[in-house]
């Protein structure tokens, strides 16, 4: 019996930072449940990779370069997206930045540019995106929030105040968002990571961190595929405004 809970096919999704990282990895995961991928960041080169890569495989994706604080530019994405596929079903809010300084020293426009994409940007892309989702009464919402939105992180661990900050604000966006439009047949829900080496993680994550990690080693390459491909399908279409932490136990420590 053939279970299409997870299939993707005719499904189409935006993957913002989609270049490199976890938003690459959402995207392939995506790729591989039959969706068409739309990959978008400010680094339209390494949009350019994931393309060329998922292309040879017969996957359907287009790059674009996008600001997510530039309402314009959001605006591109979701008129080519509904040209080329005539909808959008999937919105993986993934970009992000982050910025480490102490508290005392921490420069204010730093703090604003950390709000400015992890906050204003999720918000002005679900806006646009939900446009398009009111039109055909379903549509997927995947915020990427982390495990230090849930509360306060050792200055030893991470001197990241903007980030854990605008995290958490990802979380409460997540879930109000979810009640608003519930009603409408529009999932929104979350990913909290935990410790995955990446360009904004690699100044800080250090090996003695794995000594708070129960599973005993750092995310990897394929870890949020499954989490992704079910809250973009139909598998979680009774499910919203959750936030699923993907973090190899470290939530689950008293």
């Amino acid at each position: 019996m053939e279970n299409k809970l997870f299939d993707l096919t005719s499904k189409t999704a935006i993957v913002t930072g989609g270049g490199r990282g976890l938003g690459k990895q959402i995207a392939e995961g995506l790729a591989e449940a039959g969706a068409n991928i739309v990959v978008c960041s400010r680094n339209l080169a390494a949009c350019n990779e994931v393309c060329t890569q998922l292309k040879e495989q017969g996957v359907n994706i287009l790059a674009f370069s996008c600001d997510i604080t530039k309402k314009e530019e959001i605006q591109n994405v979701i008129d080519e997206t509904i040209k080329a596929f005539g909808k959008i079903d999937i919105l993986v809010n993934n970009s992000g930045i982050s910025w480490i300084s102490p508290v005392v020293d921490y420069p204010e426009d730093k703090w604003k540019m950390v709000m400015d994409v992890n906050v204003n940007g999720t918000f002005l892309f679900s806006q646009a995106a939900v446009r398009e989702m009111l039109k055909q009464s379903s549509g997927k919402i995947i915020n990427i929030a982390s495990i230090a939105g849930h509360g306060g992180t050792p200055p030893e661990v991470m001197e990241a105040l903007a980030y854990n900050t605008s995290k958490g604000a990802v979380i409460t966006f997540t879930k109000d968002l979810a009640l608003k439009l519930a009603k409408y047949g529009i999932q929104v829900n979350a990913i909290a990571p935990g410790f995955f080496p990446t360009k904004i993680t690699s100044k800080v994550l250090q090996s003695s961190f794995l000594k708070g990690v129960p599973a005993g080693r750092f995310g990897g390459d394929s870890d949020l595929k499954g989490a992704a491909v079910f809250l973009a399908s139909n598998a979680s279409d009774y499910m919203t405004g959750q936030i699923l932490n993907i973090d190899g136990g470290i939530t689950a420590q008293a």
